[in-house]
């Protein structure tokens, strides 16, 4: 178990390395003058050679390429050229506001997603398999820019039931200041008691996390009805109806568990897809998140928090992959035999 541990773990390192690399030329590449965004699009030319001196760029890609993942093994991550602050303390502001987000996504998209899942291999063939199958579809493939836009339009501005955008009421931030510990409102609010600002920050989420909960409430309504389908097939299920069990039993007992293994690893693999791909929804419900900062940083061609952004995304699915693969193998010994 420790052999497989170790194997997957220098693996993950190895591809974290890989996309460290590849978006750092990539980014090199692109048309554009870092300098420029640093300095200011009105700086002379001899303040232009003294940015590029300062940051690095007139130095070979290869050695800054080596310059920069010393940083990183060091903890120093670059300076935003935007910003002007160390990128690792940007991540640090921006990231906490996106885990809450996705984090509040994926468990409604399991609320919804396990039971239609269920639903739709109980009546397999039937009515109600047909409309989650239907239902499913739409979620996963519907642009979520869109479903932003048209839950904004109904639940905000129509009915008046929910806020458009922000992460709570600006007025409290007056009238009931929030200590932050982990810069997540809603923990944050419920660590301290801060009724008012727990309040206000969930109806704030709600919008935001239903639209995040679309792709993968779908992707995983699809993933139970296979997996569950699957099993069902099997011998040991054929003999616990032939038996007499009903299929609620079969379902609970002996159909559902073995069906979660795949569900699992979806799941956390959703979840780092979700954090890297909130910047349209961030930017409609006007959320200070990963996704703003990332999208920010490529309008200004601000290669380190571009970088940085990217290595962030990367390590989160490394980890993610890691800890589904080492439970896996921990529950089934065949695994480490592959």
């Amino acid at each position: 178990m420790i052999r497989y541990a170790g194997e997957r773990l220098a693996l993950g390192v190895l591809v974290v390395v890989g996309v460290v690399v590849l978006t750092f030329l990539i980014a090199r590449v692109i048309p554009g003058d870092p300098a420029v965004t640093y300095a200011g699009p009105r700086a002379s030319k001899a303040q232009l050679e003294h940015t590029r001196r300062q940051l690095g760029l007139d130095k070979p890609v290869v050695v800054q390429l080596g310059d920069y993942l010393k940083g990183i093994a060091t903890g120093d991550w670059g300076t935003s050229y935007r910003t002007k602050r160390p990128v690792l303390s940007d991540l640090r502001t921006a990231l906490p506001a996106s885990i809450e987000l996705v984090t509040a996504g994926l468990l409604l998209a399991l609320l919804v997603g396990l039971p239609l899942g269920l639903v739709s291999a109980r009546f397999h063939g039937e009515l109600p398999d047909f409309l989650v199958r239907i239902v499913s579809v739409i979620g996963v493939s519907m642009p979520v820019f869109w479903a932003a836009l048209i839950l904004q339009l109904v639940f905000a501005q129509r009915l008046g039931w929910l806020p458009a955008a922000g992460e709570y009421d600006p007025n409290l931030y007056y009238s009931s200041p929030l200590t932050s510990y982990v810069q997540m409102p809603a923990v944050d609010a419920l660590i301290t008691g801060n009724l008012p600002v727990l309040e206000s920050s969930i109806s704030h989420l709600i919008l935001p996390a239903a639209v995040v909960a679309l792709y993968p409430a779908g992707l995983l309504a699809r993933m139970v009805r296979a997996s569950v389908l699957d099993t069902l097939g099997e011998s040991h299920i054929r003999m616990t109806r032939s038996l007499g069990f009903g299929d609620r039993a079969i379902f609970g007992r002996w159909a559902l568990r073995p069906a979660m293994n795949p569900v699992v690893q979806v799941t956390a693999l959703v979840f780092a897809y979700s954090l890297a791909n909130t910047f349209l929804v961030e930017a409609v419900f006007d959320w200070p998140g990963l996704g703003s900062y990332a999208a920010n940083s490529l309008q200004a061609l601000d290669t380190p928090a571009i970088v940085g952004v990217t290595l962030i995304v990367a390590i989160v699915y490394v980890v993610l992959n890691l800890l589904v693969d080492i439970a896996q193998a921990a529950i089934d010994p065949r695994i480490r035999l592959r």
